[in-house]
């Protein structure tokens, strides 16, 4: 197996996704590791487009969509990939309640489109391909819950249209290995975190707003249900497990995750006590409008298996995560202020 620092220089890498957040730290390690790495972007005028193309000079942007079957094949002949790695969907779980139609099309029907992308363009042999699923397949219900935590075994059912539709693309990436031989492995990640995550997820919306707060730009957080435990692990420990899928000699599944859990209650105590307010109950505010139909109680994964196969290790910790995230949207809101950070 290649080590995880093993450098590659050459090869060539698509990232569907590549303006979120995982697309963001892939695109980092691939080129650390000699890749040319392309990246497809949905639309000519889209918003993050200059802030890829800032951020990482080094990307080739193609536009593409992963509902428009010709745009991926043209993206495929175009970037020729040794490794595709199929990051891109609707992955917002409160969002594809409101829009599960979208949600379907894009995250569940886009996988089988990628996938058709290189089985028609003849690449079989050549192209391996991530696909990125996820702990919200598996809805973290009683009857399904292991004592141990989710492994690559565990019973799925998902209790959202995300989650479905993630599921749909799990199963149809699986199929198309054993159909066609083609070298898919799935990532079955629980809930990764960062000082690159969007603020509509509700880590990023925390720490944004407890740097503003601390700052005095706003009096409170408004959040949903408080009491669901996730396992939160650093999104940037998490693409080397993406990685290390694609090096290893067989397609596979894996599961990427820290084999604990915490609140939110405690991510809140984490991230106003990085800024010395010893209780957040104060300035947090509970908002009808902003809990699901079915919530997921505890999602907890094992890990062992990638530990084990693939020598994958998360490096930051908990408090390490949240620290980290608030000390980005600290600085981050003072520079935009114009105010020094006491």
């Amino acid at each position: 197996m290649i080590d995880g620092g093993t450098m590659v220089d050459g090869r060539r890498a698509l990232i569907t996704g590549i303006t979120g957040q995982d697309g963001a730290h892939l695109a980092e390690l691939l080129h650390a590791k000699g890749y040319d790495v392309y990246g497809l972007i949905r639309g000519q005028n889209n918003p993050r487009r200059e802030a890829v193309e800032r951020e990482f000079p080094f990307v080739t942007l193609i536009e593409g969509d992963l509902t428009d079957p010709t745009s991926l094949v043209r993206a495929v002949e175009t970037s020729d990939p040794a490794e595709l790695y199929n990051l891109a969907a609707i992955s917002h779980v409160g969002y594809s309640f409101k829009n599960p139609t979208l949600t379907a099309d894009v995250t569940g029907k886009g996988v089988l489109n990628v996938l058709e992308a290189v089985r028609v363009t003849g690449r079989v042999e050549q192209t391996k391909v991530y696909q990125a699923s996820t702990s919200e397949m598996f809805g973290g219900l009683d009857y399904n819950r292991p004592g141990d935590g989710y492994d690559e075994e565990s019973l799925f059912h998902p209790r959202s249209p995300y989650g479905v539709a993630k599921l749909y693309g799990h199963w149809i990436a699986k199929n198309y290995r054993e159909s066609y031989g083609m070298f898919v492995s799935c990532g079955i990640l629980f809930n990764h975190e960062g000082e690159r995550r969007g603020q509509e997820f509700v880590t990023r919306k925390i720490t944004h707003a407890v740097a503003r707060i601390k700052l005095g730009l706003q009096p409170h957080i408004e959040l949903g249900d408080l009491w669901p435990k996730r396992d939160w692990g650093y999104a940037g420990d998490y693409v080397e497990g993406m990685w290390r899928m694609l090096q290893h000699p067989e397609a596979d599944d894996f599961v990427l995750a820290t084999g604990e859990t915490h609140s939110i209650e405690e991510f809140l105590t984490l991230a106003f006590g990085a800024v010395g307010i010893d209780d957040w109950r104060p300035y947090v505010k509970q908002n009808p409008a902003f809990m699901r139909p079915a919530e997921v109680d505890i999602l907890l994964g094992n890990p062992a298996k990638a530990e084990n196969v693939l020598g994958w290790r998360r490096a930051v910790d908990f408090p390490g995560l949240v620290s980290r995230m608030v000390d980005h949207d600290l600085a981050e809101q003072a520079r935009i202020a114009g105010t020094n950070v006491a």
